[in-house]
């Protein structure tokens, strides 16, 4: 296969914007998932292929020759403990046969509950929950690989343009942008650390561009904790009118999962969301500077994209 500077599997949210952010610095870049094909478009200097991130053998023929490799790629939420690490064993074993660099999107999860103290790198993972010890497992075993050249971006709950599968998604922006009631979970009133995902996909690229980021976990930067209704207020000052919400506590969480996947897995994490949750990136900032987007223009920037791209 042809060589290329830069291979992102997933074509989420996360990957497709590291893929654009690598595209716009005029890099080479192929996006990888099942299919082969995207659900939004992305510029025509991005390639998409198809490839089976669980066979190591496959990966290493795409990645062969290829500088960084961006692993933003994941199972459906109800498939963590199945799915999820055969699909990182498989990343794993391509990108060290053929000798890349490896930066994985990762998520909080891993921590655990932390009883409302502020999230940081040095936190050990004490997940008891399974996607916890999920994500806490894959970490250790892509940091505990002595042959790769890894690096760690972590990022809390993500919103912005292309996210529409989370807690500040569709959900949200849809309903409040039409006028419906907005489904939000637990606590409004609390702080909550949200990420957008620009930034994020920002922070893995240049977390790849720098040995001495290697080896180590690093806070993607992210806006000032506010709550999450100061959030919704901002919101309503975009569109110009009242948001009236709706938040689902951990009761009604686990009533209405038992008919529904999706909310039965959300019970695991519901102590984000009944608790303060602040996430601090002091190491990020320390290094690289804090170029984190203020939540007023990245709500400006979601919004704009969900009329264009949703409300249609």
């Amino acid at each position: 296969m042809e060589n290329r500077e830069n291979i992102v599997f997933g074509a989420g949210p996360l990957g497709l914007w590291v893929a654009r952010v690598l595209a716009g610095q005029g890099r080479q870049v192929a996006v990888v998932n099942r299919s082969g094909k995207l659900t939004h478009d992305v510029p025509g200097q991005i390639q998409v292929i198809a490839g089976n991130a669980d066979d190591p053998a496959e990966v290493y023929e795409i990645c062969k020759g290829a500088d960084s490799v961006f692993h933003c790629a994941m199972p459906p939420y109800t498939q963590w403990p199945d799915k999820f690490p055969s699909l990182t064993g498989g990343i794993l074993g391509g990108v060290k046969q053929a000798g890349c660099k490896l930066i994985y999107g990762d998520n909080l999860y891993g921590y655990g509950d932390t009883k409302g103290l502020p999230l940081t790198e040095e936190l050990p993972c004490k997940a008891t929950g399974r996607k916890g010890k999920v994500r806490a497992s894959m970490a250790e075993l892509l940091l505990s690989e002595a042959d790769v050249r890894v690096v760690i971006g972590r990022g809390s709950d993500f919103y912005g343009p292309l996210v529409t599968h989370s807690a500040l998604g569709e959900s949200f922006f849809k309903a409040a942008l039409s006028g419906k009631p907005a489904n939000l979970l637990g606590n409004v009133d609390l702080p909550h650390t949200y990420t957008y995902i620009k930034d994020f996909a920002g922070a893995l690229v240049k977390l790849s561009d720098h040995e001495d980021a290697l080896g180590q976990v690093w806070h993607v930067p992210n806006a000032p904790t506010i709550t999450t209704r100061q959030l919704v207020s901002m919101v309503e000052q975009h569109i110009g009118r009242p948001i009236k919400i709706r938040a689902v506590g951990k009761s009604m969480v686990a009533l209405l999962g038992v008919f529904n996947p999706m909310l039965r897995e959300v019970k695991e994490m519901m102590y984000e969301w009944e608790q303060p949750y602040i996430v601090e990136h002091k190491r990020y900032a320390e290094r690289f500077g804090d170029d984190s987007t203020p939540h007023d223009m990245a709500i400006k920037e979601t919004i704009e994209w969900y009329r264009e791209h949703v409300m249609v």
